[in-house]
């Protein structure tokens, strides 16, 4: 729990200092964290799959940066809310497209940084030999 803690307060914290960044967060700035946070999960979860260094430490590493920092990172929340303000403003297609294109191309970007990750590991390189 103390893992999923700490990488949930750092992968916030990034996320606000994005935000302080974008004045305004707009829906490309919250589209944009999710995308980078669903391919850094993607390749995380790959690498640190059954297979390469010691079943602890590889869970230790999931556990702080996957699920806590990736989960603190991202927010999905933001957009359940952004779509609902959308829709409160009668621009209820766009908060369609923006909710379908957001899962859409975080499903894209997780594959990617599995496809990316799968590349680098020893036991897939053995696998294709």
């Amino acid at each position: 729990m103390a893992l999923v803690a700490l990488g949930g307060a750092a992968g916030t914290y990034v996320r606000v200092v994005v935000s302080l960044v974008v004045p305004d967060p707009a829906l490309v700035a919250t589209l944009a964290v999710n995308l980078v946070g669903a391919l850094a999960l993607g390749y995380l979860a790959t690498r640190l799959a059954d297979g390469a260094g010691g079943e602890l430490r590889r869970r230790g590493t999931r556990l702080l940066l996957g699920t806590g920092f990736c989960g603190g990172f991202t927010t999905y929340s933001l957009i359940a809310l952004q779509a609902a303000r959308l829709m409160d403003r009668g621009d209820v297609p766009v908060a369609v497209l923006y909710g379908a294109t957001t899962l859409a191309l975080g499903a894209v970007a997780t594959m990617l940084g599995i496809v990316l990750a799968s590349r680098g590991r020893p036991d897939r390189a053995r696998a294709t030999s």
